[in-house]
């Protein structure tokens, strides 16, 4: 373990730069505020990821909260010569305060309703003051997922706040919007979550949609007072948007196509292991390149981190089949799809700035974000739309031709009231025939051990799949989505008492499954969702 240390050393002495060149008026907490884990402790942490005999889960390490300056803990590390995992292990309970598996919800037998609105304090968490380690501090109270997911997230709060709503609990919102407000306005974006090991990527724009939601409660002033950070966002995932030409298509999040149109893609802006998933990282490294000639570890670990921004960590969406026509994840290819649900978000999010600028007055501006908008939905139209298949695609730029991958991401253009009344049409009578099972629908109809395909149904996918197919008068195949849906949910509380991360929908007798932990409980996008449409 000892000799491994030379390989890390440019990064320590790096680190150390960093702390020696800050301003004298810096407090060490308020660097560990920006550095990711990997730079935060240096060959400890590697020695730590590493090794599956520490730590489980990958990501418990990274959350943990140094119990001494982080100064201290590497010069204390950097002296002692680990032989053993269990030197090691107390080593790190000795200067860490190690977290759990989340809050021990007490079971009881009240009602599901009640049940989700006693956990919205359970879930609950302060504003951050005195934050050490690789917790972001947020300005106001919020709400986290549940389990192993003790940080606010991007996208699941949109759904969270649903039920929120419901429960008329509008100072949440209006808590979770500011914060998000406070990420753009200090990093320009959201990141995935307030961890600073997600600080090089974000999640579905789903932003926009909460400032609605607050709008619905308080009037469309709102929209006036979050402008400016709704722009900024979208100037975050359109960066680089003007300098893209033929020789030079794709930057970032954006895409040219060959006819001038520009659409998005998911992306991280790092090409290294993830530190949360550092040993699943390099492990699908590894065998990627053993698979594939000429491909290097850098693009694998890019793409990983990209269909970590999407939110669907794993499916078939981000997948190509191998030569025994499966998918297995060493094919990931995210970085060359042009998502369907990332395209119909920032079609959402110009809609939005358009009113928001209408509202303020500023009709100039709106026109231009109204033309914006106008343009992406053409360009969806145009490349997102399978005459094939009858149904919203992913777009493969690469190849220039759809995914060959149906997911539900394709019912995203019928929430945003993109689709015309017989694309719609289409898209119900293919979520009826290939998507709808006995507990709802699944996120992809293949089976590849992925937690974002078969058997798995998730909360946000069934809400968008109800209210897309309802903007379309398809309100009997909603109404039985919903129903199968609540019915699975009901099910599973009264034998667990738990509101699940996700839910096998095609065998109601099992757990779901997949992915690269176990099925979290809590949970907020869940019980946001059930909340929604059960009071309805």
């Amino acid at each position: 373990m000892k000799n491994s240390r030379v390989c890390h050393v440019l990064l320590l002495l790096t680190t150390v730069l960093l702390i020696n060149c800050t301003s004298k008026n810096t407090t060490e907490k308020e660097e560990a505020r920006i550095l990711p884990p990997e730079e935060l402790y240096g060959q400890l942490f590697y020695d730590v990821q590493s090794n599956e005999n520490i730590f489980k889960d990958s990501k418990t390490f990274v959350d943990a909260v140094p119990l001494n300056t982080v100064k201290q803990i590497r010069d204390d590390y950097s002296k002692l010569e680990i032989s053993s995992d269990s030197e090691l292990l107390n080593f790190v309970k000795k200067n860490f305060k190690v977290p759990g598996d989340g809050a021990n919800y007490v079971t009881d037998s009240s009602t599901i309703n009640k049940h989700i609105t006693k956990l919205w304090e359970v879930l609950k968490r302060p504003a951050d003051e005195n934050i050490s380690g690789t917790l972001i501090p947020l300005p106001n109270p919020y709400i986290v997922p549940g389990g192993r997911f003790r940080e606010i997230y991007y996208w699941d709060s949109y759904f969270t706040m649903l039920g929120l709503q419901e429960d008329n609990q509008i100072t949440a919102i209006e808590n979770m919007v500011d914060n998000f407000s406070y990420l753009i306005d200090r990093y320009g974006f959201i990141p995935n979550g307030n961890r600073t090991y997600y600080l090089s990527r974000s999640q579905p724009p789903f932003y926009a949609e909460m400032v609605e939601i607050l709008a619905e409660s308080k009037g469309d002033s709102i929209y006036k007072k979050y402008l400016k950070f709704l722009e900024k966002e979208y100037k975050f995932w359109m960066d680089g948007a003007d300098n893209l030409n033929e020789t030079n298509p794709a930057f970032r999040r954006v895409v040219r196509l060959p006819d001038g149109e520009i659409l998005n893609r998911y992306w991280d802006d790092k090409d290294t292991p993830r530190p949360e998933s550092y040993r699943e990282d390099i492990e699908t490294a590894e065998e990627a390149v053993s698979k594939i000639p000429g491909l290097k570890k850098e693009d694998v670990f890019r793409n990983l981190r990209a269909a970590a921004e999407s939110g669907w960590d794993f499916s078939s969406r981000w997948l190509k089949k191998d030569d025994s026509n499966e998918f297995q994840l060493s094919t990931i290819h995210t970085t060359e799809i042009m998502p369907v649900d990332l395209n119909t978000l920032l079609y959402n999010l110009e809609s939005k700035i358009s009113k928001a600028y209408a509202i303020s007055d500023n009709p100039e501006k709106s026109e231009i974000y109204k033309l914006k908008s106008e343009s992406r939905k053409k360009a969806i139209l145009k490349y997102l739309w399978s005459e094939d298949e009858h149904f919203f695609m992913d777009y493969d730029f690469q190849k220039k031709q759809s995914t060959q991958v149906i997911s539900l991401a394709g019912a995203y253009p019928l929430f945003f009231e993109i689709a015309d009344d017989a694309q719609a049409k289409a898209v119900a009578e293919k979520i009826q025939s290939s998507f709808l099972k006995p507990g709802g629908v699944v996120s992809t109809p293949y089976n590849t051990g992925q937690q974002w395909d078969a058997p798995n149904g998730w909360a946000p996918l069934q809400w968008i799949t109800v209210q897309g197919l309802r903007n379309y008068g398809q309100d009997s195949l909603a109404s039985d989505i919903k129903d199968k849906w609540l019915k699975l949910n009901q099910r599973v509380y009264q034998q667990t008492y738990k509101m699940l991360e996700k839910y096998n929908v095609e065998d109601l007798s099992k757990e779901s499954g997949g992915g690269e932990y176990p099925t979290q409980d809590g949970f907020g996008w869940t019980n946001g969702v059930y909340q929604k449409l059960s009071k309805e």
